[in-house]
């Protein structure tokens, strides 16, 4: 059974040498962006978040806790790293937050302490004037500076917020659409978005059906969006049929796939196509469902970090 790193571990124990130990002890390893999720969390929370935005801080850590439960029930799923993905940015909403709060309260001190230096000017003599009229425009400079560094930390938590939700929009958009086709999920080679055969080509045939151009579409937006290094584009058979013609029907339907994508504005030096006929099934063949099964499209997505 896997461990919860926040219910078990201290945050600041969680360093390249404890995940190796951990790696090292049967644990599984746990994807970049829960690695990347854990690290916001901590700076946040060391950050003016804790003290200034705590409930922002909090709703970051409830995220967290959603995608360690996700990686504790499924290292390898999708959910683990979409909802990773979703903590990080929350992490990160909370570190501008708190230091935005943090800003604008010594704004508030200087504006205060400003009007206090005015209303006492009437009653002071000449030298403690000047010398209060320093002091108010070293206040002065003070708050100016503070003035940018506000705004700068409102259009960073800003971008942050836009940033969050555009990708959770984006990703929550592509997963659903490809559930329609086959499945979608993150594997050691990298994400796995499987393809029914049926959905998109006739029986014995390589020419995508229109709702198979459709809804490849729909995958080359969510992939151009995203950015990516690189696609292998993998076809599979069941095992009817001699083996040449398997392998000759399953690169025709791989590159199929390549070129609508190619289409649709992704780099053709970026896609590989590959014919694998019946060589690694998925299912057995001695079934229709099995068959079925077999009879697929692979896209092996290689994220570009």
């Amino acid at each position: 059974m896997k461990t919860n790193f926040t219910k078990s571990l201290p945050w600041q124990l969680l360093t390249a040498g404890s995940f190796i130990a951990l790696t090292a002890c049967g644990a599984a390893t746990p994807p970049p962006e829960l690695v990347d999720a854990r690290a916001a969390y901590v700076q946040a929370e060391q950050g003016a978040a804790g003290q200034y935005a705590p409930a922002k801080l909090d709703s970051a850590r409830k995220a967290l806790d959603s995608a360690e439960q996700a990686f504790e029930g499924d290292s390898e799923s999708e959910e683990t790293r979409a909802l990773a993905y979703v903590a990080e940015r929350k992490a990160r909403v909370a570190a501008s937050a708190g230091e935005l709060e943090k800003l604008q309260k010594k704004r508030a001190e200087l504006d205060s302490e400003y009007l206090e230096l005015e209303r006492k000017a009437a009653t002071m003599t000449k030298e403690e004037l000047e010398a209060t009229r320093k002091r108010l425009d070293i206040a002065k400079d003070q708050n100016a500076q503070n003035q940018a560094e506000l705004a700068r930390k409102q259009a960073e938590l800003e971008k942050e917020k836009a940033a969050r939700e555009a990708a959770e929009g984006r990703l929550t958009a592509a997963i659903e659409s490809l559930k329609e086709m086959g499945s979608i999920k993150a594997e050691a080679r990298g994400m796995v978005i499987t393809l029914n055969g049926s959905v998109l080509f006739a029986t014995g045939k390589s020419e995508l059906l229109p709702i198979a151009q459709t809804k490849l579409d729909e995958v080359a937006a969510a992939l151009k969006d995203q950015g990516f290094k690189k696609i292998v584009i993998e076809g599979h058979t069941d095992s009817r049929g001699s083996a040449k013609d398997n392998e000759k029907l399953s690169l025709a339907r791989a590159t199929s796939v390549k070129n609508q994508l190619v289409s649709r504005g992704l780099d053709t030096a970026k896609i590989e196509a590959v014919g694998l006929a019946s060589t690694r099934p998925v299912a057995t063949n001695d079934t229709p469902e099995g068959r079925a099964n077999n009879r697929r499209v692979e896209l092996i997505v290689t994220e570009d970090k």
